[in-house]
């Protein structure tokens, strides 16, 4: 079988280690070990790609300008024809788009030649450009969203609230696939060495993910745990601040920030830690699958998040980790002094959470899912 994968979102360097870009790399693999031919059609090919994906083959796409939206946002939206007439070169028998702004002809070649149409949305994306950057031509974007979800045979987003969007912008056949983990990158934890108790975040260091009150919170717990470490993995425009804030308290010894990682240094880091936490703030319209909490899970960390959202239902309180009140530096503080105290009772919760991911939250498993839903008869006739 010839796969087309298309990510034409220009903030995706497909062989990157964002989070979007493992998403990515991890959906291909999973197809190339199904024996299929892959072809990704993308305009960010740069950069090295990792060793087991060197048969994926890709076809680069027109680049979008950089700077003013409007042009940027047109440039996007000529990416249709260019991707057009890729697909109709390559003839694939699928093709598995990740949504993105202004693209809609993949979704079309696909069932004008009457191939399975797969889609995957992670987020509502168009909110999302309104609200964090700049939303140019807002009407072009809608329609370009409605065009792809009317023309997909299989919609799969990656959460309920992101189903929910999809069915109103037209979406049939719409089922919820989480984020997931790749067992290969994450082997059985080693023997937990002398030292002292780590806090962990990984991740983009962003005001949403709730690093203030973290920050808070760790503060707290070195009055407990005198010899706390917090270790960051990631990096982004809250860095500056934290390093700021640490320096003041005269603890920057305490804290380590690793900057963006390559996705193969990422377990190493996560064996680094005794937590992971996932401190969001409250959001009404939280609509995420955090891939860290599937990666700390996957690395036998039990995991402190907060009852955002549906992350109550990925965190176990209890089982698999614990869960806080939002913005409660306090319960956090709580929480992770907790987990100080009884190692053995951490350790526990970690392999609880290891076990559950490896046993229900695999990218192969997904893309067996996906595939076998995208080839039935029904999804076909739709």
């Amino acid at each position: 079988m010839h796969i087309a994968y298309v990510c034409t979102d220009p903030g995706i360097p497909v062989w990157g280690a964002k989070g979007a870009s493992i998403h990515v790399q991890e959906i291909l693999r999973a197809f190339v070990k199904r024996g299929a031919q892959v072809t990704l059609l993308t305009p960010r090919p740069e950069g090295e790609r990792p060793s087991d994906l060197t048969q994926v083959q890709v076809h680069p796409l027109p680049p979008a300008p950089k700077g003013e939206p409007t042009r940027r946002a047109r440039a996007l939206l000529a990416a249709n024809d260019a991707l057009t007439k890729a697909l109709d070169d390559l003839q694939p028998d699928l093709v598995y788009e990740r949504h993105a702004l202004m693209s809609y002809a993949a979704m079309e070649w696909a069932t004008q030649a009457d191939r399975p149409a797969v889609l995957e949305i992670n987020a509502p994306l168009i909110a999302e450009q309104a609200a964090h950057r700049k939303l140019a031509l807002p009407h072009e974007a809608d329609n370009a969203a409605r065009r792809s979800m009317r023309a997909a045979g299989l919609v799969c987003a990656v959460t309920g609230p992101v189903a929910q969007y999809a069915r109103t912008i037209g979406g049939k056949n719409v089922i919820v696939v989480p984020n997931a983990v790749n067992p290969a990158r994450f082997p059985a934890p080693e023997p937990r060495p002398d030292r002292p108790f780590t806090v962990g975040f990984l991740g983009s260091m962003k005001p949403w993910h709730g690093l203030p009150t973290l920050v808070q919170a760790f503060f707290q717990l070195r009055r407990a745990v005198p010899d706390a470490r917090l270790l960051i993995v990631g990096d982004g425009p809250e860095r500056a601040r934290i390093e700021e804030e640490f320096a003041k308290s005269g603890l920057s010894d305490a804290l380590e920030i690793t900057g963006l990682l390559p996705a193969a240094a990422v377990p190493e880091a996560l064996a680094r830690m005794d937590v992971g936490t996932a401190p969001y703030h409250a959001m009404a319209d939280f609509y995420f699958s955090p891939l860290k909490i599937y990666e700390y899970m996957a690395a036998a960390l039990p995991v402190v998040t907060t009852r955002t959202g549906n992350l109550n239902e990925l965190v176990h309180d209890g089982k698999t980790g614990l869960v806080t009140s939002p913005g409660d530096a306090d319960a956090l503080t709580r929480a992770l002094a907790q987990l100080s105290s009884d190692l053995p009772r951490a350790q526990a919760m970690g392999a609880a959470g290891r076990a559950h991911v490896l046993a229900h939250h695999t990218w192969d498993a997904t893309a067996e899912r996906v595939l076998t839903r995208a080839l039935s008869r029904k999804v076909r006739a739709a």
